[in-house]
């Protein structure tokens, strides 16, 4: 059996198709946000669910997840988090976290996973009693993040250690890039009997979209996805090697 969960994760639509996460301790009320561009959206769910923010954490440095850290920061008085070799980069840095450290919301642990590829200081936090994956812009659901900064060596190492997590892990991932992802696998495995099924599970729930995604209700949302999701849909995780995932990158580089 499994155990109860004790995290809440609030999904906040930003800018136009970027998940930011609000992650609230149940038992006590504590919380750390993921991946803020723009502070308004959260300022709101914070103050809609009382949560009490303790952190502000970044996967990477991109601005499109972390442009709200400084504003967020100074509300909250909260420590700004992100990998070590980034403090240059990620707006309003405080504290520096590489492979292996560990850090808490409340009464949950994230275990901090180092996955260099779309961008050289890339991380991921991994709830593991909670089966929560915390990702931004290296796995997504049916698709990987662009190779910014690194290689298909780099991503296909990336996919292999998050591919190694449990089968029940969700998998909160920076973008709603799931039906163009899922058109891409297609095309590339058109016999892929799980990719064809989702995709029509996916179409159903964007068809209900609104065209403000700001907006977004929780059943026009395609993200968590789980890890076993991924091992039958996601070419990239799929791959057998960098050489095999670097060619189909470079396809889905060139994909309409």
């Amino acid at each position: 059996m499994l155990a109860a969960m004790a995290l809440r994760i609030e999904r906040i639509p930003t800018l136009r198709d970027n998940y930011t996460y609000l992650v609230i301790c149940e038992a006590t009320g504590e919380a750390a946000v993921v991946d803020a561009p723009e502070a308004a959206p959260v300022l709101e769910r914070v103050e809609a669910t009382g949560a009490r923010i303790a952190a502000i954490l970044s996967t990477h440095h991109h601005p499109d997840h972390s442009a709200a850290n400084p504003e967020l920061a100074r509300r909250f008085s909260a420590p700004v988090y992100g990998h070590k070799s980034d403090a240059d980069r990620i707006p309003g840095f405080t504290q520096g976290l590489e492979e292996g450290d560990r850090l808490r919301v409340g009464g949950s642990e994230a275990e901090i996973l180092f996955i260099p590829a779309h961008t050289r200081a890339h991380i991921a936090y991994h709830f593991a009693g909670d089966r929560a994956l915390f990702c931004g812009d290296t796995l997504f659901a049916s698709g990987c993040g662009r190779l910014f900064e690194g290689t298909p060596e780099m991503m296909f190492a990336a996919m292999r250690k998050l591919g190694a997590l449990p089968d029940e892990t969700r998998i909160f991932c920076g973008h709603e890039y799931t039906q163009g992802n899922l058109a891409f696998a297609a095309q590339l495995e058109p016999e892929n009997a799980a990719v064809a099924a989702k995709q029509k599970r996916v179409a159903a729930i964007r068809a209900r979209a609104a065209s403000d995604w700001h907006r977004a209700t929780p059943d026009e949302m395609t993200v968590p996805s789980t890890l076993a999701e991924e091992r039958e849909t996601n070419p990239f995780l799929r791959a057998r090697s960098a050489e095999e995932l670097g060619r189909i990158r470079k396809l889905k580089d060139a994909f309409a």
